[in-house]
């Protein structure tokens, strides 16, 4: 505990205002004209960097590190897409993280639960794969969407007949929590949970044989079709969407303050994030640090899911976009 009456003696004894500032420093406070860094800047600035990964690279990688690494030692066989920012492992963008995971036939991904929301794009699957979400088994087929809701136990399946591997990509909004430490997690006590129904629609569950037709019909703005996915009611920190390319139109967007990650779920174009430079393909991932305007290009028909922190910011009225 720290003396304060130590302290008054002390600060009663200084003649300047360098004598002050240790004394305060003894304190762990210190005078706002003498701190070391600013802490007010007139626009949004930040140390997560635009990043780009290719589907190619680390499918291979994660096939393998699969010759070694299996289901049972490493519970989720996956690949975490991390932004360099000082010792940073993890985060992919400030509140959310994005891995590719693969699963081999007959393994299973036993069950956990925890406070962060994630969710799953699916890049390649068959008949055999699926997702068991507090005990409702919803498909894992190519392109499909999928929600697993905060503190719902999960697992993930790939059936002895599948043939293949199967692989998604996984967002979650796990740095999110990090940030404001409501921190929870546990183990499901018998490694795998029953199944108590099968459901081919589901409000978790965004087959891509519906949101293809749905993006399809959405009116087109300056090349750009967007679909906004209604997942709010089951993970209120995300902004799910859809975006469609038409070909060879370069689609601008402005900067804002949300964080996003683009994910590609068919064709192939050139992007500039930032300063970056991208050539993008199917599968591939790409982030969007907040306040960071981007463009998009397909060589012919695009499509992208984006995962945005949007909704987090808005409802703390800190959302503002730059205008075009």
């Amino acid at each position: 505990m720290a003396d304060h009456t130590d302290a008054l003696g002390r600060i009663s004894a200084t003649t300047s205002l360098e004598e002050i500032y240790p004394v305060l420093a003894s304190l762990h406070a210190t005078p706002g004209w003498h701190k070391k860094r600013p802490s007010l800047w007139r626009e949004p600035r930040t140390e997560f960097t635009p990043r780009h990964w290719s589907y190619e690279v680390c499918r291979a990688a994660i096939d393998q590190a699969g010759q070694w690494i299996s289901t049972e030692l490493a519970e989720r066989r996956n690949t975490l897409l991390f932004n360099p920012v000082g010792d940073n492992d993890y985060d992919t963008v400030r509140t959310l993280v994005a891995a590719y995971q693969m699963i081999k036939p007959g393994e299973y991904a036993r069950a956990h639960r925890h406070s962060p929301n994630a969710m799953r794009l699916v890049l390649d699957a068959g008949p055999g794969c699926y997702t068991v979400v507090d005990g409702v088994e919803l498909p894992m087929q190519s392109g499909d969407f999928l929600l697993t809701p905060g503190w719902c136990w999960h697992s993930h399946y790939n059936e002895e007949g599948a043939g293949a591997n199967a692989y998604w990509i996984d967002f979650l909004d796990v740095p999110l929590v990090h940030l404001l430490e409501p921190m929870f997690f546990e183990e499901h006590p018998q490694g795998y949970q029953p199944v108590d129904s099968r459901a081919a629609e589901h409000d978790w569950y965004f087959p891509a044989a519906r949101t293809g037709p749905q993006l399809a019909a959405q009116p087109e703005h300056g090349g750009l079709r967007r679909l906004v996915l209604d997942t709010q009611a089951h993970i209120p920190t995300v902004e799910i969407s859809y975006l469609g390319l038409a070909p060879g139109r370069n689609v601008e967007f402005p900067a804002d303050t949300a964080s996003r990650i683009l994910a590609v779920t068919q064709g192939q174009g050139v992007a500039r994030v930032g300063d970056l430079d991208i050539a993008w393909k199917r599968g591939d991932v790409i982030a969007v640090p907040s306040w960071t305007g981007f463009s998009l290009s397909a060589d012919g028909q695009g499509q992208m899911l984006e995962v945005s922190d949007k909704p987090v910011l808005e409802k703390l009225g800190l959302f503002r976009a730059q205008r075009r």
